[in-house]
């Protein structure tokens, strides 16, 4: 339990950030609440007791330099990244602290690591980004499903979602992905990114049960073909989305996410099945829960607790997989996820 220290959350009161700040609170850590909009920002802090709300824009950095102050750490959750995290980054570089951020966006997660790991490497500071659902936890999974093993030659990370009713971010984020890739797909082969032309394909991925085989579209690409190779050496990485998933997400009219329990998760619940080959042998790893931007919250919070009390491998940027212990981080996420390793 941490013992009063300030995180920062930017973002607050977006779908993803209000399960951050609660999570936050569930652990022991005092959030300060960070965005552009200060008039939810006030509404969210007058909803509890003990919540102070800072106005900030990314375009303003004396602005974020208030937000972060005293803060022990800064967490992201305000997309689109690829407009709010090199300003957030340099704000935390500016005071000292770590940053992790809940981006899905492809090619903001590459920037991040492209324009940030010298410097953050020469200045002993820590940058996670990705540690969310899509990045973090398949960067989680597939560096626990490779055990002992220091290479192999695919890693196929393929989510089981019931249904997808994505927010308001996820598809704004979407759209500024789609418009920086000029309408193309973007998959990882041969051990870099490639943009295509052409249509994905559709294929059956053989779930464990009780999803058991399911169509999905190949070469749905999210944030682990960034994450999963920035350490691991796998020159194939690819995903895989359940169709009726992808089609709810591409909906114009699909609905937001709706509260379905107590601590306000939705009813969507997911599998994460991730197989790893090597020449004839193959290994697994399985992730299943409920609300994929909910879970979300325990992820980004056990990686800033562990950062906090010093229990990484490295600094610098670095995915999920690289600076934390895999296994043992999944592990305790046991009362959010459960978890099955054969590797």
């Amino acid at each position: 339990m941490a013992t009063g220290l300030k995180v920062a959350v930017f973002g607050a009161y977006g779908h993803t950030g209000r399960f951050v700040v609660a999570e936050l609170r569930d652990r022991g850590f005092v959030p300060t609440l960070s965005g552009r909009d200060a008039d939810k920002l006030n509404a969210l802090a007058a909803s509890e007791a003990g919540l102070d709300a800072r106005p900030a824009s990314v375009d303003d950095p004396a602005s974020l330099d208030r937000a972060l102050a005293g803060a022990a750490a800064v967490i992201n959750c305000a997309g689109p990244f690829a407009t709010t995290a090199a300003p957030v980054i340099e704000a935390a570089l500016r005071a000292g602290i770590p940053y992790v951020d809940v981006a899905a966006e492809i090619e903001a997660n590459v920037d991040t690591f492209a324009h940030f790991t010298e410097r953050a490497r020469a200045a002993g500071s820590v940058i996670v980004p990705a540690m969310a659902f899509y990045g973090g936890l398949g960067d989680l999974l597939t560096t626990a499903a490779m055990g002992d093993w220091t290479a192999t030659d695919e890693a196929h990370i393929a989510y089981g979602l019931s249904s997808w009713h994505p927010t308001a971010g996820t598809r704004a984020a979407g759209a500024v992905s789609r418009q920086r890739r000029h309408g193309r797909r973007v998959c990882y082969t041969n051990g870099q990114l490639e943009y295509r032309h052409d249509d994905p394909p559709t294929l059956k991925w053989p779930f464990p049960e009780p999803m058991g085989p399911r169509s999905v579209i190949g070469e749905f690409t999210m944030a682990d073909v960034v994450t999963v190779p920035s350490h691991l050496s796998i020159p194939e990485v690819r995903n895989y989305m359940t169709i009726e998933a992808a089609k709810d997400v591409t909906a114009p009219n699909a609905p937001l996410p709706a509260a379905a329990d107590e601590r306000g998760r939705s009813a969507q619940t997911f599998i994460v099945d991730v197989v790893v080959r090597h020449g004839g042998s193959e290994q697994r790893a399985v992730a299943r829960g409920q609300d994929i931007y909910a879970v979300t919250a325990p992820l980004v919070v056990e990686a800033v607790d562990r950062i906090l009390k010093g229990r990484t491998r490295t600094v610098g940027v670095a995915s999920a997989g690289a600076i934390f212990d895999a296994p043992d981080f999944l592990r305790a996420l046991s009362s959010h996820i459960s978890l099955e390793l054969c590797p």
